[in-house]
């Protein structure tokens, strides 16, 4: 079966199975996204979008990040790890917000890579969910899955990323990779998936290779 096969089928099974996925860390504007994102490197959206709850109300603004004492901020964000790193990305990007885009996330790849601790996953994240652009966000779980159904031979998300641009629909990518999260943490996860539940595996590479007899 070719790639291109192997992609329609599993976009049509996915909205099947997910049609109003979406993303799950909780925001209520643009930037919050992006910086809830931020926090969620190596870390759940579950543990992130209990932080924010409370991180969002302390700094209503992106002047309050921006102002934001540092160790105090770092204490903030302590529970989603590696919070010196995430603290001081998320003060200077709220920094580089006000000086450098008036305020207002930027809508290109090209400048979302301009920001603090931002790279091409979250950026992607960003142009799909923020602006209805098309993007694919290259997680974990797209990558894991991606590779299992045989859409690519790439582990490295950019090299992931540039293979699926070829074969998703543009106007249904963002919507793919929300779909293929639930899809990963439901179905068919890192260790012990439920390939004998799975509504994909008749055209799945890796159940083909493990359980078809």
């Amino acid at each position: 079966m070719k790639k291109s096969e192997i992609a329609r089928l599993a976009c049509e099974e996915l909205q099947k199975l997910y049609p109003d996925a979406e993303c799950s860390l909780n925001y209520s504007k643009p930037y919050e996204l992006m910086f809830a994102a931020r926090l969620a490197a190596q870390c759940t959206d579950a543990r992130v979008n209990i932080v924010t709850q409370t991180l969002f109300k302390k700094y209503p603004t992106l002047e309050a990040f921006a102002n934001a004492d540092l160790t105090e901020l770092e204490q903030d964000v302590k529970p989603c790890g590696f919070y010196h790193t995430k603290a001081r990305s998320l003060k200077e990007m709220a920094g580089q917000l006000i000086n450098n885009f008036g305020g207002e996330v930027p809508d290109t790849m090209e400048q979302l890579l301009t920001l603090s601790g931002i790279g091409r996953k979250t950026a992607n994240l960003m142009l799909g969910d923020v602006f209805g652009k098309p993007a694919v966000v290259t997680d974990t779980h797209c990558i894991r899955i991606t590779g299992r159904l045989g859409l690519t031979a790439n582990k490295e998300p950019a090299k992931v990323e540039k293979d699926l641009v070829k074969l998703i629909p543009p106007e249904i990518s963002s919507d793919f990779c929300h779909r293929i999260v639930e899809f990963g943490r439901d179905v068919c996860r890192a260790r012990s998936p439920r390939c004998s539940d799975c509504t994909l595996s008749y055209f799945c590479k890796y159940y083909a290779q493990n359980y078809k007899k």
